[in-house]
């Protein structure tokens, strides 16, 4: 049996060890936004400039400087290949950027969109390497994952949403392209029904886009973290000696999602780019 004083000490040293670390906190530190941005280690902080324009908050976040470093490299790589764009055989670079292109323009835009595919294939290449470069921007050592703000999702999925309606009201015009939403030969009275339903799958469908991207994105960060937090939990829960035996467990199962994670960046960005092409075909030629 422990004194009075023994359990007390326990207590405080529990208390402690929670104060030492808090895996709840430190997994939210490194997936939310932030007003500073880390560079390679959390101590070292930049502030980054408020902006407030007619009352509304618009300041630099870590998760804005992400998707500009992202739209820069995304720029210095088309640039460096197209300066081989005379070469008679493509090589490096520009092959592999290429390949990517072609097959995108081939077996995504052109297989789902039966008219015009080729007007909307700029906007889906630009949304296809924009979220690969923030999926694999945020798996460098004190970087962060653009994507894995709901806030950048959604608006991507906004944009989305317009190319989707534009496309078909630019292919039908406004009446018929409310229209086309409802099957043709229903009985009247289930017109009204029919109507509301698809017009209501049509904000449906790029939500799904948004949350689908976002909560990818967001997990597989968290099940790194909660892999790697296990190292600190057992050496704070139980003795620094746990610690050092659970680390070769957690860091292997941690290595592993991360290169799953590298799979996980390219198919993202695929599935969002070949359900929004998808989607514009159905816009602008309706199955019925």
């Amino acid at each position: 049996m422990l004194s009075g004083a023994e359990t007390e000490t326990v207590q405080q040293a529990g208390q402690h060890a929670e104060e030492a670390f808090d895996p709840g906190a430190s997994i939210l530190h490194h997936i939310l936004d932030s007003p500073e941005l880390e560079v390679f280690v959390p101590m070292w902080k930049i502030p980054l400039p408020e902006l407030h324009v007619f009352g509304q908050d618009l300041s630099i976040t870590k998760h804005v400087v992400m998707m500009w470093l992202a739209a820069a490299a995304l720029l210095l790589l088309a640039r460096s290949a197209v300066r081989r764009i005379n070469d008679p055989v493509p090589r490096g670079l520009r092959n592999a950027l290429e390949a990517i292109v072609v097959y995108l323009r081939d077996e995504v835009a052109r297989k789902a969109i039966h008219r015009g595919p080729d007007r909307f294939l700029g906007y889906l290449l630009t949304t296809f390497f924009f979220i690969l470069s923030c999926n694999l921007l945020g798996l460098v050592p004190g970087a962060a994952t653009a994507t894995g703000n709901v806030s950048v999702t959604a608006a991507l999925a906004l944009v989305a949403f317009g190319v989707i309606q534009v496309g078909g009201i630019r292919q039908y015009g406004v009446v018929r392209h409310l229209k086309n939403l409802v099957p043709h030969g229903l009985p009247l009275w289930l017109v009204p029904i029919m109507f509301g339903l698809e017009l209501l799958s049509t904000f449906i469908k790029p939500f799904a886009l948004c949350i689908r991207l976002f909560a990818n994105m967001m997990a597989g960060h968290v099940v790194i973290l909660a892999f790697v937090s296990l190292i600190f939990i057992t050496g704070s829960v139980f003795s620094p000696l746990a610690g050092w035996a659970t680390s070769p467990f957690a860091v292997f199962f941690a290595l592993f999602v991360y290169t799953l994670e590298i799979l996980v960046a390219f198919l993202q960005a695929y599935i969002f780019t070949m359900l929004t092409a998808q989607f514009i075909g159905m816009s602008v030629q309706p199955a019925h």
